[in-house]
């Protein structure tokens, strides 16, 4: 793993994603980070895969383009939680998210230059927009959960996480308080996306909770509606975390 000490002009770059990441300035504790990207870098993933996925639809390919899109959304939430960390000047909790961030690029790179074998596993003042908000994120991939999580919570989400839909049902039986809106991911273990989907909107209870679907797969091949029956807003991977915060913003303030 490749780790950036706090000297400025330290540069780590990978070429084949147009991503650099660089030291900019130090004050005290205040570090400055700049990360130099295509303004595209968000469908890089389609960039890299689309020419053989348009060609190949097996369920090889659909692992693969799934899997690079989660990839690639663990290390543009860690980014955006990493300034999130240096704003509240979390310096050292900010040099670990840096850390991990690093070496999710790494993967990526060795992914876009074919060197990663298809199917591997990765290895594993502050605007308060959602002061007041509760928010459970169900995601089976610990490390995309936790950054998720964490950035939310910096943007004043109270944050509840839980791995599937299993648990996201016991959580809401045990819960008295419901949270005002739930973050699903669609491919999980024991309980996916869609039956999780079914099993809250069939509870009159939970009529009041917002689902957003946060998925590295298309909405149509999981055969989810949009709507009262199925999930408010769909978001595909990788994320924009600032405009993900503001649209779960307004979707809460009308709630």
């Amino acid at each position: 793993m490749l780790v950036l000490s706090r000297k400025e002009n330290q540069r780590v770059v990978f070429p084949n994603l147009g991503v650099a990441v660089e030291i900019l300035r130090v004050e005290g504790n205040r570090v400055r980070v700049g990360v130099d990207a295509p303004k595209d870098v968000r469908i890089l993933r389609g960039e890299l895969a689309d020419g053989q996925e348009m060609a190949a639809a097996d369920e090889a390919s659909r692992k693969q383009k799934h899997d690079l899109r989660n990839r690639l959304n663990s290390a543009n939430l860690a980014m955006h939680l990493l300034q999130k960390q240096l704003d509240a000047g979390m310096v050292e909790d900010a040099e670990s998210t840096l850390a991990g961030a690093l070496e999710t690029f790494g993967e990526l790179e060795r992914l876009a230059s074919g060197q990663m074998a298809s199917g591997q596993s990765p290895q594993p003042t502050i605007k308060q927009d959602g002061q007041g908000r509760r928010a459970l994120v169900v995601e089976d991939n610990a490390n995309e959960r936790e950054l998720l999580a964490g950035y939310l919570r910096l943007c004043g989400y109270e944050v509840d996480t839980v791995q599937d839909g299993i648990d996201a049902m016991l959580y809401l039986a045990k819960h008295q308080q419901r949270p005002d809106v739930v973050l699903l991911d669609m491919q999980m273990p024991r309980m996916d996306g869609p039956n999780t989907i079914n099993a809250i909107r069939s509870n009159p209870y939970y009529r009041d909770v917002k689902i957003f679907a946060v998925s590295g797969s298309e909405r149509a091949a999981m055969g989810v509606e949009m709507g009262d029956q199925g999930v408010d807003r769909w978001f595909s991977k990788p994320l924009q975390p600032s405009e993900f915060a503001d649209e779960l913003g307004r979707e809460c303030a009308n709630r």
